[in-house]
């Protein structure tokens, strides 16, 4: 039963998810010091640098890899500390530290940001040729931990970080400040807020605890900060100001499209460029890289559609050669627009690696453990993951899926952001100012979704460059609302009532600030 909200009911609601937030500001985030290994890596670092050798830093093509690579790199740069940057191109070096790129960087010491806790060849690799690995890593430990000289990460047994939840950069971040103290340098850590906030959001970490106060912090360090790359995605996107929907729909798209086109190391030189000149000149060519990536996803999300069947509770779809860098976001697309835990696989010389998105309560990451018996590899957190099997085993392992989701109720399979119905009078600016207090919004503090019956729509309207978008009029008994339904998927006409499920977003025109309804669904039509 969806419940009925008053304005006071959804302050209630929002209110309790941080009822039991220890850190609620950055003068109460953890000391360094509570995360194992990290003395015993600074330590080896310093002496290390003070011989005077190179060290190899190796990221990842995600923005949280890449943001982790250039928060240790800046630290090197105030140092004048030599090193040397490497993320694996997502095609040709695949995914994380090995030997190849091992042997490229020819460095006596090497250490990972967002990546390593499974680099077990790697590991030997390096210690079998006398090379020092310090592995700095968020992801779920294996049960056996490659053989590193250190491993930072929350997650490892025996680490007294309090919070396990965070992400690469942070770890990164938390080695900065380590070295900071080992080097006995002034540096100021809060620099980096912004390159938090944007890796924090970007690799969906829980917005609770210092999380939260982080990403609040860094929201106000981007909107202040000096870096060109900034300055110019300001500029060349019309942006007044940085809000936390720019991070997940702008900024975060943006970075991720070089990795998932091209190389990622494209984005790192553009967070680390010096001039807004330089930033201009990448930034157009990331822009680039983000359209091709449209196209491409676009293309697969309609070959994914000819494969779905209405009866499958889990969405399973491949096929050959299809591009690996967007198989996730077709994943999540499709969960979106059908409402059921996805998985999308590109086969290459018989293997599928694929990419699944999860929906309402569904566990992503538990549905694969109980169908791990047809896996080579699998990661990922409850709303999302990866995978790796033989191609001839999809068919089997698509029918186990669906045998495990049939077991579902169907409120599992509900929006969990889905807060509950509203009167649209209380749609008003006040209403406004209440969801703005709760910001910023992501995993685990989603933005609240209401639900409004029997619409009449008055008006209806393609728009966009590529009329994917719809612009809607909706009268009820006692308010006419705006609303647009971006890459909608159902077509409604003048006069028809529908239900809809909706966020509200502030709408400003020429200085007038009005609430706007973001369809994400429309659910029925009368």
């Amino acid at each position: 039963m969806v419940e009925k909200l008053s304005k006071k009911r959804i302050n209630e609601l929002l209110s309790a998810r941080f009822e039991s937030d220890i850190c609620t500001k950055l003068s109460t985030i953890p000391h360094p010091s509570c995360l194992k290994d990290i003395d015993k890596a600074t330590k080896k670092i310093k002496k290390i640098v003070d011989s005077g050798a190179t060290i190899g830093i190796v990221g990842d093509y995600d923005v949280d890899g890449i943001v982790s690579l250039l928060i240790l790199s800046e630290f090197f740069d105030h140092l004048n500390i030599p090193y040397i940057s490497k993320i694996p191109n997502r095609f040709k070096d695949g995914y994380g530290l090995n030997e190849e790129i091992i042997k490229g960087l020819n460095v006596p010491l090497i250490i990972t940001v967002d990546n390593g806790i499974s680099a077990h060849d790697a590991a030997s690799y390096c210690k079998e040729n006398g090379i020092c690995l310090i592995i700095t890593d968020h992801h779920t430990p294996p049960e056996t931990l490659p053989k590193a000289y250190a491993i930072i990460n929350p997650k490892q047994d025996s680490c007294d970080f309090p919070f396990s939840e965070i992400c690469g950069a942070q770890v990164a971040w938390y080695l900065v400040a380590a070295l900071k103290q080992e080097f006995d340098t002034e540096y100021n850590m809060a620099e980096s807020l912004d390159l938090l906030a944007i890796a924090i959001m970007a690799d969906m970490m829980d917005l609770l605890d210092m999380n939260r106060a982080m990403v609040k912090s860094g929201i106000n360090y981007l909107n202040n900060s000096k870096r060109a790359a900034f300055k110019v995605i300001k500029e060349f996107f019309k942006k007044d100001s940085f809000e936390s929907d720019d991070i997940s729909f702008l900024i975060a798209p943006l970075l991720n499209s070089s990795g998932r086109m091209d190389d990622a190391m494209l984005s790192y030189r553009f967070l680390k460029s010096k001039t807004e000149n330089e930033a201009l000149e990448l930034l157009e060519e990331i822009v680039h890289f983000n359209t091709l990536r449209k196209e491409e996803e676009q293309k697969l999300f309609e070959k994914s559609e000819n494969e779905i069947k209405e009866s499958d509770k889990a969405i399973v779809v491949w096929g050959e050669d299809w591009h690996e860098g967007v198989i996730g976001i077709v994943a999540s697309r499709l969960a979106r627009k059908y409402n059921k835990p996805s998985f999308v696989f590109s086969i290459e010389d018989g293997v599928a690696k694929g990419s699944a998105r999860g929906v309402g309560d569904i566990d992503i990451l538990n549905l694969l453990v109980k169908s791990s018996d047809f896996l080579k590899s699998y990661g990922g957190h409850t709303g999302a993951a990866g995978m790796r099997l033989d191609s001839k085993d999809l068919p089997a392992f698509k029918n186990r899926l669906n045998s495990i989701c049939n077991l579902n109720v169907d409120e599992d399979f509900l929006d969990s952001e889905l807060l509950g119905e509203i009167d649209p009078e209380i749609i008003d600016f006040e209403l406004l100012e209440l969801l703005e207090y709760y910001e910023p919004y992501g995993q685990k503090n989603p933005k609240p979704s209401f639900l409004i019956k029997s619409a009449i729509v008055k008006i209806n309207r393609v728009i966009g460059r590529e009329k994917n978008h719809l612009k809607l009029i909706l009268e009820t008994k006692t308010k006419t609302l705006e609303s647009v339904y971006f890459n909608f998927d159902k077509e409604v006409e003048n006069g028809e009532k529908i239900d809809i499920i909706f966020t509200v977003v502030k709408n400003s025109y020429r200085g007038l600030v009005t609430p706007q309804l973001h369809i994400k669904q429309i659910l029925s039509y009368k």
